[in-house]
């Protein structure tokens, strides 16, 4: 029989990456979000300070004044204690009677569209969701813009993704990096914004992916220089002094602040499930978390709103000792309970203003530094522990002060914290929601093995084939003749050429249909639908042929079409179990003691067999 040479998808080419033309029109859509994501990061703010000016200075102008109505007297009247209560009430009405996703910080209910809802956001998401957010920040809340101009900018390009024809994947690619260009909107770090996507939302690695974020980002950093600040939001122009006493501060502060993050993350989520007993309706969960948010920013207003202000305070070291630990109290409780009563706005300004002040109280015993720049390294730090991002903190923190001089600190402290976090928390700030959710994420990503795995590498070349003359009676009494049932074997010619598949349940069809028994059984076989792998074959194209297929083992064949294996679904595990293997298996090389010495084995290079092959039989 003549060779027919039979490419697969995915291996016709193997390379490094799989992208191809589909490329260009999610880079043209990466364009798009990018504009989007500014023209909705411009609005959100602008929609803050209005109705920040309207309701604490009953002016309408959409200029940054201080919340809490403090620009003239230095100390908030009391009736501004009630002004978070409304705005909360306002904000309970439109989750109940419009759409409860608008509750939250944005990122989670990002990242669960994503996984799990196909990343299609509809147009009522769009809508309310930065309306909600300026409604409970320009009253007071204490929270950033960036969680809901992420959830805000990634709803629109997901509007943008669902007018054309894509594919679950290319609309999550589109989503995320209208969420991204929002961030980079806000603050200005496109770079922190890509290493987001790797870390946070996208959860893989694919040029197919990675270039519309990213170009996305791009163009957000340089259209953001229109309509906003173009230089870096809180510059920041120390030095670093790199020495061992200053490198054992950066891991000192690093550890400290990690602590501190898992502390409030566990605050976060103790105060949600505090309110999940409260006899009331979650809509006037909100309200109740307003009146401590009320009562905190009468004490020290600048806890109050996006905190921009005094992040640049504590990035300039104008906020020390009394003031900055009353900052990160009074910061910390009505950020909690604003966030756990599940009203809108963002995580990553409040962790900043606590890490910061955290830094800043910490300065004096930590050796002689630049004004400022252990708050730059606790922000950094507390952030990254938090988000279980560290890169996008060490980049986010260089690019909010466009000072690289401290890239090595953040970096060191960033790592220093994230150790602590991965050690004491299971989950973070953001994906702990989800999985109260009932959903499962793991953020630790490698290389699937059925990638890298050639068939041979896990095939049976052990087996029992069907000769093509035997008719289909004898067939049967085969299949019966084996007491664990195997589902299908192989059928060859004189020559072992592969012919086809065949199944009992063909074999039973083809009784029940009235077909002779003596009937050939090469004769009945469809040699047009065979799936056949080649030994040097990636497992990957094969494997999902098989499941999409049904089919429980493909024959394998050579070049000349000659049987030489099977491989199975059962097969396939054992290029897990490989992984499995090296993640669990320790081994001393050097200086090994006598009982760390294996017992020695006929071919020690020969991988070990699968416990479930036997010498002559197809598998089960």
């Amino acid at each position: 029989m003549p060779h027919t040479s039979v490419q697969r998808p995915g291996t016709a080419r193997l390379g490094d990456f799989t992208t191809d033309r589909r490329l260009f029109p999610l880079l043209g859509l990466g364009i798009c979000a990018g504009t989007f994501g500014v023209i909705s990061g411009w609005i959100l703010l602008r929609m803050i300070w209005l109705i920040n000016n309207l309701v604490y200075y009953g002016v309408w102008s959409a200029r940054m004044l201080p919340p809490g109505g403090t620009l003239h007297s230095g100390h908030p009247a009391l009736w501004t204690i009630f002004v978070p209560f409304l705005g909360a009430i306002v904000i309970g009405l439109m989750a109940r009677f419009g759409s409860d996703k608008i509750r939250g910080h944005g990122i989670p209910e990002a990242i669960e569209s994503i996984m799990l809802g196909g990343a299609r956001l509809d147009l009522k998401v769009a809508i309310l969701k930065p309306i909600s957010s300026a409604i409970s920040i320009g009253t007071g809340g204490p929270f950033g813009a960036e969680g809901p101009i992420i959830m805000t900018g990634g709803a629109a390009a997901s509007l943008l993704g669902q007018c054309f024809s894509l594919s679950a994947a290319e609309r999550k690619t589109v989503l995320v990096a209208g969420a991204c260009a929002g961030m980079t909107a806000i603050f200005g770090t496109p770079l922190a914004a890509m290493l987001l996507a790797i870390e946070v939302l996208l959860f893989e690695l694919k040029p197919r992916s990675v270039l519309p974020v990213a170009i996305a980002c791009i163009t957000a950093a340089v259209e953001r220089g229109w309509c906003m600040t173009p230089v870096p939001l809180f510059p920041f122009s120390g030095g670093a002094t790199i020495d061992m006493a200053h490198a054992a501060g950066w891991i000192g502060i690093g550890l400290i602040a990690g602590l501190a993050a898992c502390l409030l993350t566990l605050i976060v989520y103790g105060v949600e499930d505090a309110f999940e007993h409260l006899p009331v309706h979650w809509m006037w969960w909100p309200a109740l978390g307003a009146v401590i948010v009320g009562i905190g920013g009468w004490i020290d207003p600048t806890a109050l709103g996006v905190g921009y202000p005094a992040i640049g305070r504590l990035m300039a070291g104008a906020l020390t000792g009394i003031v900055a630990m009353r900052l990160i109290l009074v910061k910390g409780a009505i950020w909690s309970v604003a966030l756990g009563s599940g009203t809108s706005g963002g995580v990553l300004a409040p962790l900043l203003i606590v890490g910061g002040g955290i830094g800043a109280v910490l300065a004096p015993v930590m050796p002689h530094a630049a004004p400022g720049f252990w708050a730059v390294l606790a922000m950094a730090a507390t952030l990254g522990s938090a988000l279980g991002a560290p890169l996008t903190a060490t980049l986010f923190a260089v690019e909010l002060t466009g000072n690289h001089f401290i890239l090595l600190p953040v970096f060191s402290a960033c790592m220093a914290s994230m150790t602590i976090s991965v050690l004491l928390m299971k989950r973070s700030i953001l994906t702990e929601k989800i999985a109260r959710r009932g959903h499962h994420l793991n953020r630790e990503y490698s290389i699937d093995p059925l990638t890298v795995t050639r068939v041979r590498e896990i095939m049976r070349d052990k087996f029992e084939a069907l000769r093509a003359d035997m008719n289909v009676e004898d067939a049967l009494q085969r299949f019966l003749s084996h007491e664990e049932g195997y589902m299908s074997f192989p059928v060859t010619d004189i020559e072992n050429r592969i012919l086809g598949m065949v199944t009992r349940s063909d074999i039973l069809i083809w009784i029940r249909n009235g077909i002779p028994h003596q009937q050939r059984l090469g004769d009945m076989l469809d040699k047009r639908d065979l799936i056949r792998a080649y030994p040097e074959e990636m497992v990957d194209a094969i494997a999902a042929q098989m499941l999409e297929r049904n089919i429980h083992q493909v024959p394998v064949i050579d070049r000349e079409e000659h049987l030489v294996g099977l491989l199975s679904r059962a097969d396939l595990l054992h290029a897990y179990n490989r992984v499995f293997i090296t993640e669990k298996k320790r081994e001393r090389f050097f200086m090994r003691k006598k009982t760390d010495i294996p017992p020695a084995r006929a071919d020690s290079s020969a991988p070990v067999p699968p416990t479930d092959v036997i010498s002559e039989a197809g598998h089960p």
